[in-house]
């Protein structure tokens, strides 16, 4: 199932591009006011997700939620603003109330809900964790290539080493190795941990974070079973003979963890929310209005979020 997200952003292009390429291969829904779908899109409304199945091969099903008026690409609408929101519930629902095997998000523009409905949330992830009764939630970046999970995200740098603390790296690792082997069929999940400093603080000499509990904290992890490794340089962490020996790595701030992954592999990386009790996917892009509506939006990263999705539902 895919919600709709900013119907004047790329999201609506790429859904419709990415079930023409990927076919009957895997069922899919659109969730959103069909208004806001590209000029020549085949889809056909349908009355529950089920009815997907018999779709035609290359038309979109679509699950309508009447927005009240169309879309102007690169002008989010205020009016438009609780609508998105309400997207995204709806699409919660259904894959909590099993119509729908994993829920895929498009982009939505954070400030324009804010603006529009009051949302009260950082993002999508945020949301979805409120929506599901949970607390704790990891955001993973993932391709054929690399996971990599951040332990802190949208923050500032000088505020990481004040964030970054050894309850929440803890979670971030159960988090990590649960999803791994829960959604992604890995039975024995295999952690790198990043240092926080160069070097992974050389030995105290470029910071103490390492030895004063990171490393401390991944023995005592070691001992309960989580096969971990680390606190390693995160300068050799993402080469290839180095990503042979892990299946997903932890770093300790966003850039960290983002840069490799989208120098490795950029059109092709998905975001994927750990610790819900349901799948998300999104793709790794966000709204961009400058080309939205002008038909070269790339739906690689959209076609990857959805067969990443439907993969991981048939491995939970």
């Amino acid at each position: 199932m895919v919600s709709c997200g900013e119907p004047a952003g790329v999201g609506p292009e790429v859904a419709a591009r990415a079930r023409a390429a990927i076919g009957n291969d895997i069922p899919i829904v659109w969730v959103g006011d069909p208004r806001h779908l590209p000029a020549g899109t085949a889809f056909e409304l349908i009355g529950a997700p089920q009815d997907a199945t018999g779709v035609a091969d290359g038309v979109l099903a679509v699950l309508g939620h009447d927005f009240g008026s169309a879309a102007t690409p690169g002008q989010p609408e205020p009016d438009h603003a609780q609508h998105v929101i309400d997207v995204i519930a709806r699409g919660v629902d259904l894959v909590r109330a099993g119509q729908a095997c994993a829920l895929c998000t498009a982009p939505i523009h954070k400030k324009a809900l804010m603006e529009g409905a009051g949302f009260a949330y950082p993002g999508h992830t945020e949301y979805l964790a409120a929506l599901a009764g949970v607390r704790d939630v990891v955001m993973m970046l993932a391709s054929d290539t690399l996971r990599v999970v951040p332990a802190t995200i949208h923050i500032a740098l000088e505020q990481v080493p004040v964030q970054l603390t050894p309850d929440g790296l803890r979670r971030t690792i159960e988090i990590t190795s649960a999803g791994l082997r829960d959604q992604f069929g890995i039975h024995a999940p295999r952690l790198a941990i990043a240092g926080l400093n160069p070097h992974a603080g050389e030995g105290g000499a470029m910071g103490h974070q390492e030895i004063e509990w990171i490393l401390p904290l991944i023995e005592t992890m070691k001992a309960e079973g989580h096969d971990l490794r680390g606190p390693l340089p995160a300068d050799t962490m993402f080469h290839a003979q180095a990503r042979a020996r892990y299946d997903a790595a932890i770093a300790m701030y966003h850039d960290q963890a983002l840069i490799p992954i989208k120098t490795l592999d950029f059109d092709r990386g998905v975001n994927v929310t750990l610790g819900l009790p349901f799948v998300r996917t999104s793709p790794d892009h966000g709204t961009a209005f400058d080309i939205a509506g002008k038909g070269i939006a790339n739906p690689t990263s959209m076609i990857e979020a959805l067969r990443l999705a439907h993969k991981m539902a048939a491995a939970s």
